[in-house]
Formats: structure tokens, sequence, C-alpha cells
């Protein structure tokens, strides 16, 4: 998105006119992805500079794939210039996942069982015991307009997602290890996921996926001195999406998301970050697949699901706090600590600590389907536990041009349940 004019508190050096480009290899390792290998590039067009760091048009590019089997390959577009006065954001991405993370509904009232993924336990089952496969087709399309000469806008958006699910392929990751290194077939060893199907608490109608055509409206308020990294000014939005059968969903559903983001300047180069988020169901059913997304005005990376991982609860296991309503917050120290011109570029480093959080706000109801269970309920099951998830950590941050943003963070769960801890590297600053 077009960043706006910094302030006197963010010194620019050496604007830039016309088209320059950041690229990198897309070398880098996510706790629950694996190591990643591949290109990323991101154009910006700087018009005549006037306005530099804001740019005219922002076109970014990602062909990368992790170790643990997910794929990343993205085709995204921001401009305010293409549309007169509309802010237009598009994405294009496919986005494959050999072991994409599923640990049950409703946070901690799902039980997690670190030793029956960890081979060296004598309680292990299968490393992939918390995982599925799922392979998601993403076509989504933003607009933003101002409403009159004020800091609000409408929004309108339109995104298509289509969700193909399945178990873990066992073949596929058994392919040339040693006997000692396989796994189990699911046969002798099902995971959660062919649990879920097995009890009903995932309907067979969904658990190959599906087609998710979603509608979105309503208003956004954005005060951001700087929208790659503001450092003063607020961002919030209220958002309404709809999911109609009449384009094509399996269920009809609708959801409600409300996020508050407030930058505040505490010293030069040093601000503090806050964000706020609840989302939550106000009709239909949604299907188990669609739990995990947050809603978004703008997708940041290339990934938004959680609660957990990189995108929302740093260190929290991804995809760990799924519910038919959630609420998350970050607070984050940010510092720019050095800056320096290198091959006709601006660059800046910048550190940052923080605390993240979340919770499910409204369960999704499995009471009536855990009389089914064979096995003993409270091995998977612990009602009434669900309370907030925490973690603490820090990063660091590489900007070029003040849009260009490598980053890496490292996050620790305060509750075992919740995982131990997590590093991810890649883009951007978290909001």
């Amino acid at each position: 998105m077009g960043a706006k004019t910094l302030t006197d508190s963010t010194e620019v050096i050496g604007k830039k006119k016309g088209w320059n480009f950041g690229i990198v290899p897309a070398i880098s390792y996510d706790t629950d992805l694996g190591y990643q290998y591949g290109a990323a590039v991101n154009f910006y067009d700087y018009g005549e500079g006037k306005n530099y760091p804001a740019y005219r048009h922002s076109i970014y590019l990602e062909i990368s794939r992790y170790t643990l089997g997910s794929g990343v390959y993205r085709l995204f577009y921001d401009s305010e210039y293409l549309i007169p006065k509309v802010q237009l954001t598009a994405d294009l991405s496919y986005l494959p996942e050999l072991a994409y993370s599923f640990y049950g509904y409703n946070g901690y009232e799902s039980v997690y069982h670190k030793e029956w993924e960890d081979k060296n336990s004598p309680l292990y089952r299968t490393r992939m015991f918390y995982r599925n496969q799922e392979n998601l087709l993403r076509f989504k399309v933003d607009f933003q307009g101002r409403i009159g000469l004020t800091h609000l806008k409408w929004i309108a958006g339109l995104n298509f997602l289509n969700f193909d699910i399945s178990s873990v392929d066992i073949e596929r990751f058994n392919k040339g290890k040693s006997e000692s290194d396989k796994l189990p077939a699911l046969e002798e060893q099902p995971g959660l996921f062919e649990k879920y199907k097995q009890w009903g608490l995932i309907d067979n109608k969904e658990a190959n996926g599906g087609f998710i055509p979603e509608l979105k409206g309503g208003f956004v308020y954005d005060t951001r001195d700087n929208q790659p990294n503001p450092f003063k000014g607020i961002w919030s939005e209220a958002v309404i999406a709809f999911a109609p059968q009449l384009l094509g969903a399996e269920t009809g559903f609708s959801k409600i998301s409300l996020t508050h983001r407030q930058y505040f300047p505490l010293l030069k180069d040093l601000s503090l970050a806050f964000r706020l988020g609840w989302q939550q169901t106000l009709g239909g059913h949604v299907p188990f697949y669609y739990q995990p997304q947050i809603i978004t005005s703008f997708l940041a990376g290339s990934s938004s699901s959680g609660l957990g991982g990189a995108k929302n609860i740093r260190g929290i296991l991804r995809n760990r706090i799924v519910g038919d309503g959630v609420a998350y917050s970050n607070l984050e120290l940010r510092w720019k600590f050095a800056r320096m011109k290198l091959i006709r570029q601006n660059f800046y480093w910048g550190l940052n600590v923080f605390t993240d959080a979340g919770m499910v706000t409204k369960k999704i109801n499995i009471n009536d389907k855990l009389n089914l269970i064979q096995e003993p309920v409270s091995d998977y099951f612990d009602q009434g536990k669900e309370k907030i998830h925490q973690s603490i950590g820090f990063g660091i941050r590489l900007a070029m041009n003040y849009n260009f943003i490598v980053a890496a963070d490292y996050g620790k769960a305060l509750n075992n349940q919740d995982g131990d801890s997590g590093i991810y590297i890649g883009m951007n600053y978290l909001f």
C-alpha cells in the first residue's frame, strides 16, 4: 500500500525515483514449516519521488518451498493510482502444504501431547499426529476509498478460496527413509484429523475441503504516518464477511471482524505498537477448514491463518487456537537503531520486543459427539479449560527504502500446552 510521507521523527535520506526493486533469496526458517528455499522480489514505482517513500505501484512475486512440504507461489499487487482515489490490492496465491497443523478445536479444551509426536518418547505415536494435507488456491481483491476529506474509508472485497484437504501422504514422507525413520501407516496409527472424521467432529461433506466465495464490506479508520512501519497513528477496521451458497459455498455463513491498531511515539526512532482483534461467526455453519482464517483488509504475508504462529501469536503452535469466535492481541516495542546508505539504497535496522496473546471467545460445539469416542475422552478433551494463551519474544528487521522489510522473530510460549517456541523469518512487520 502506498506509504504516507514520514514525519520528522523518521528522517528520510536519499529520495528514490522511478522503478526500484528488492530481491532476496527466500532462505528462511519457520518452526511450523521448516527451512525455506526460493526467491522473493518486490518492485516499487516511486514516480517522480515527490512523496517518497510513498510508492505508486507495488508488485510482489514469491516462489518458494519449505522442507516440511509447504510451498508459496504468490503474486501480489498494491496501488492507489490504478483506480483514481481508490486503493486496490490483489493477491493470487497457491499454497500447498503436505503437513498442515491441526490441533483440534477450542484451544486448551483440546489436549496437546508433545510426546505423541516425539520419536524419542516411549509414548510416541507418529510425528504427523497433528497434521493433515491442505492445498489452498486463493484469489483476493480489496478496494478502499476515502469518505470525504476524513480519515474514514469504505472497504469492499472479494475472496475466492478453494481448499483441497486430505490425510498426510505417508508414502511420500517415507520415500527413501530407513525402516527406523519411517512413519506408521494411517491404518496402524491415525492422526487427530482422521480421529475427528471418525468421531463426526469433521463432517464427511467437508472433510475433503471445498470452495469459499467470500464477499466483504466495512469501514477503515486510518491515520498512520507510514504504512509499512507506522511511528504514530491509528488503523482500525470493522468488516463483515459473507460466504453465500448462491455463489457456490458448500454451506453459507457470515463472520464479523473488528481490529484496532495504534502506534505511539516514545522517543526518536522508538515507538510502541498495539493490536487488538476479534472475529466471530454471526450465522450459518463454518466449515472446519475455514475456521483458522483471520479476516483482514490488507494481507501483509502469504498466509493469514491461526491463531498461533508467525502471523499473530508468535511462539505458539500454528492453529492452536481455533473456535467459532477468537480474540487476540499484540504489544510490540519497536526501535530503529541504525541507518545506512548502501549500493545507492536506503537501509535501516530495527529491533522489536513483544508479547502476544489470544483465546477462544465462542466455542465450536462438540458436546453431542463426545459420547461416540471409544478412547479415553480425557486424552483428547479437557472441557472448561480454555483461557488466555500468551507468548513473549523479540525480533530484528532490515528495511530497504522503508518498504521492503526482511523480518526475523523468536517467540516463546508461556504454557507447554501451546508448544515450546518458534523462530520465524519472513517479510514485513506483523501489523
